[in-house]
């Protein structure tokens, strides 16, 4: 292991930071994590890294600290409060946030670490579970050029393409923006396909044209065997896209900014989580349009 790497602390050992932290110890880095699961922390310590029992133990003596938790009441918890990385971190440390949290939110823990003397980057990430596991996640940061300049090749064991959007928040305004056209690009994609099973086309004939033309996407590639299968199991939960449509829906009222079928899919989530889907992936939008058009699921 590569002594002059910083020593790292991982707080959230989710569906997205176990693979995460595990790419950096595969990357020669020391990981220390802390989370709320046992299971998780001995996913960890089994894959290299070392299990702490609290935050305050997890970040003393780290160099750079990593959240990735599901909201911004989790990212308050970890980081504020007696037993916070705030209180617990030593001056100095980069502060790594690569939750999906409000802009806001972003910029009021940047100014309230800055008090403390610890650097902040928001750094939230897009390619759900098969991209923090395959490594080759888009990353968003927002902050200071020479935070992010050191943090980059701690980045580059996770992502592959690695941007700086601007100050404090920008990287969390990108993210929501993200997260707005893939609901509604899995919406379009559901209807899709319900659309083509009805009309008694072969589905996966349909969607493998599809993805060769102009209506090809990402989106598409990744949640085709989702649509096939009607294999709903979370990469990426419903319930987290359902808290992210109401980021993207409210900061765009903040700005100013009208997002006509955003909001229309932005119901749909919600929707979907009223009928019980909220804890299977997103591509389970198919299961709405369904519902709309007759099926009894």
């Amino acid at each position: 292991m590569s002594n002059n790497l910083p020593k790292v602390a991982w707080i959230g050992l989710g569906i997205m930071g176990s693979p995460m932290s595990e790419n950096l110890v595969k990357a020669g880095y020391d990981v220390t994590g802390y989370t709320l699961e046992r299971d998780k922390l001995d996913r960890l310590t089994a894959a290299g890294g070392t299990a702490a029992g609290s935050i305050a133990e997890a970040v003393r003596d780290a160099d750079v600290v990593v959240t990735m938790v599901p909201a911004s009441p989790q990212v308050e918890a970890v980081a504020y409060g007696p037993d916070g990385i705030l209180a617990h971190a030593r001056p100095g440390t980069l502060l790594i946030d690569m939750s999906s949290i409000t802009p806001r939110t972003s910029v009021d823990l940047a100014e309230a670490a800055a008090d403390r003397g610890i650097r902040v980057l928001d750094a939230p990430v897009s390619g759900g579970e098969a991209g923090a596991v395959e490594a080759v996640l888009s990353i968003m940061v927002g902050g200071e050029q020479a935070d992010f300049d050191a943090a980059r090749p701690l980045f580059e064991a996770l992502g592959r393409t690695i941007v700086l959007c601007g100050p404090h928040g920008s990287g969390q305004t990108v993210k929501a923006a993200n997260q707005l056209i893939v609901a509604v690009n899995i919406q379009a994609c559901a209807e899709a396909v319900v659309f083509l099973e009805k009309s008694g086309v072969d589905l996966k004939a349909a969607l493998d044209v599809l993805g060769g033309g102009l209506a090809g996407s990402t989106v598409l590639a990744r949640k085709k065997d989702n649509f096939l299968a009607r294999d709903f199991r979370p990469g990426f939960r419903v319930d987290l896209h359902h808290k992210d449509m109401g980021i993207v829906t409210d900061a765009a009222r903040n700005v100013g900014a009208a997002l006509p079928v955003g909001a229309v899919v932005a119901q749909l989530v919600a929707g979907l989580r009223a009928q019980g889907d909220g804890g299977l992936d997103h591509s389970a939008l198919l299961r709405g349009v369904e519902r709309l058009s007759g099926a009894q699921l």
